[in-house]
């Protein structure tokens, strides 16, 4: 640590922003609604696949897995590895189900579906629980990487920690405002390749100054105390069972994936359908291998702290930058910076686009607002005269919906400084499981059925279901542990409320019930 001076990392954090700004100015020249939102849909799927890994892997992998490695209760050892095998069979799901629909349909916002299906407060409800658990999630993330900051690097230089927050944000507004998507996906496959870089070079050094070659890293964490994958004891009691993780899994992808505007805007930015399955059997493919050697780093990361004698943090998100900053050299430190900031920014860049496309299209009607009759403007000068007026009025209002969705990321980090206590993952799962059980619900009752809802009852049900879930879940704590299966019973009793509101094709449903 006496190496990695304050003055460098900043000199190093410079330079690295000064490169994703570069980048955004490059891809960014000249972009409309159409190349913000979806980038033209003429991204090869090779690099969308590759873009997507930084979003999928945010800083919450990057540190929390780690850390949870070598603790107790959920996700333990390598438990985690049942997960992410739940998560290929929620992307079979997406890639075979609802991408096709999504294509289909020709979608921006894929809530478009939920307004052709059922109608109007249903779309704007299926909108507004992304528009929350988006917000609330990459903003948790986001603070994840800003505490990390502010403790190792931005607090001993005596910045406050809202100045840290701030200035975070700023520079995912600088290098997205005016590309959008279209930049997005560029800068994440930089990003990723940072981050790829730091868990790589992290996982040979610790490996290094335990005496352990490449080849005998992985059998060495295997047969240890911490290289258990499956967990089959106990169904009710352990939160690591292997059903509850291998569902809980299959659903947070086919919900924070398939039914989340975020990641799905980049695969709607592939070319056609099959470019955009290709895509997603690829991205499977590195899901496993990086969050199999995310689990590894934990297991090392643990070795190394019981081979010096170094207490664990009593958050163990904080583990991997303690060993990285205090106990490696300045390189470790340098690429763990890197590597964090690369892996916090992929995903939160892109989470800061698409609120800010789901709330243009979703809920101010910009596709809407450039449909012109054909009648109404003859000469082509002029229809295209009034088109270009109609673009630069919309890309200002897209500004200004962008800069307010990264004022609320700023406070919504300083809420989450003053009260979070909990490992930053469990958080994340709990944001997940009871905002995405309402959208779970909704397209599963519009895909598996073919009944018609009373569509302004669709609020009250949605925003009733995650308290009534909330209810279950204290209520069975005693004797079952729900863990990942939070977002089952939140979908399950949503689509249970719609199926209490719903009427047959053929029948005409009554003014009031």
């Amino acid at each position: 640590m006496t190496q990695l001076t304050p003055a460098l990392v900043l000199i190093i954090l410079f330079l690295y922003f000064a490169m994703l700004i570069g980048v955004a100015w490059f891809t960014g020249r000249n972009v409309g609604n159409e190349g913000f939102f979806l980038a033209n849909r003429k991204v090869p799927w090779w690099v969308v696949a590759y873009a997507m890994i930084g979003t999928s892997i945010s800083g919450v992998t990057f540190i929390s897995v780690p850390g949870k490695v070598g603790g107790s209760g959920l996700n333990m050892a390598f438990s985690y590895m049942q997960v992410v095998l739940g998560y290929l069979a929620g992307y079979l799901v997406i890639a075979t189900v609802l991408m096709p629909l999504y294509y289909r349909m020709n979608l921006t916002s894929i809530y478009g579906y939920l307004e052709k299906r059922f109608g109007y407060w249903s779309y704007k409800t299926g909108s507004g629980f992304f528009i929350l658990s988006r917000t609330l999630g990459s903003a948790a993330r986001m603070f994840l990487a800003a505490s990390v900051l502010q403790m190792f690097v931005f607090g001993p230089l005596g910045v406050p920690f809202p100045v840290t927050a701030s200035l975070m944000l700023a520079l995912i507004y600088a290098y997205t405002f005016q590309g959008g998507l279209k930049t997005i996906i560029w800068t994440d496959t930089i990003m990723t390749t940072f981050f790829l870089m730091a868990l790589i070079f992290t996982v040979t050094t610790i490996g290094s100054n335990l005496h352990l070659s490449w080849g005998e890293i992985v059998p060495n964490v295997m047969s240890g105390k911490y290289g258990q994958i499956f967990f089959f004891d106990n169904f009710f009691g352990n939160p690591n069972h292997f059903v509850k993780q291998f569902l809980g899994g299959a659903l947070i992808a086919i919900t924070m994936t398939g039914l989340d505007q975020d990641l799905m805007q980049k695969n709607l930015a592939c070319k056609n359908i099959r470019d955009a399955q290709k895509n997603m059997f690829v991205f499977c493919i590195y899901l496993v291998v990086i969050n199999l050697l995310f689990l590894v780093l934990g297991a090392l990361l643990y070795m190394y702290a019981g081979s010096i004698g170094l207490d664990i943090p009593a958050r163990t998100d904080l583990l991997y930058p303690k060993i990285a900053f205090n106990h490696l050299e300045a390189a470790a430190g340098i690429f763990f910076i890197l590597g964090l900031i690369a892996s916090t920014y992929a995903s939160s860049d892109s989470a800061l686009t698409a609120l800010t496309t789901s709330f243009c299209v979703d809920f101010l009607g910009f596709e809407k607002a450039k449909n012109i009759r054909p009648d109404h403007f003859p000469y082509e000068e002029d229809r295209r005269a009034h088109e270009a007026e109609i673009e630069k009025k919309l890309r200002k209002t897209r500004t200004w919906v962008h800069l307010g969705f990264s004022v609320v990321f700023v406070l919504i980090i300083l809420i989450l400084n003053a009260l979070s206590n909990d490992a930053i993952i469990n958080l994340i799962f709990k944001i997940a499981g009871y905002t995405y059980g309402p959208l779970l619900g909704l397209f599963a009752f519009g895909l598996f059925t073919d009944l018609k809802l009373r569509d302004k009852y669709v609020p009250v049900i949605c925003i009733t279901s995650p308290f009534l879930t909330w209810v279950v879940e204290t209520s069975a704590r005693q004797w079952l542990d729900v863990g990942f299966l939070t977002i089952l019973i939140n979908g399950a009793i949503t689509a249970f409320g719609l199926w209490a509101i719903s009427y047959r094709t053929d029948d005409e449903p009554p003014a009031e019930i």
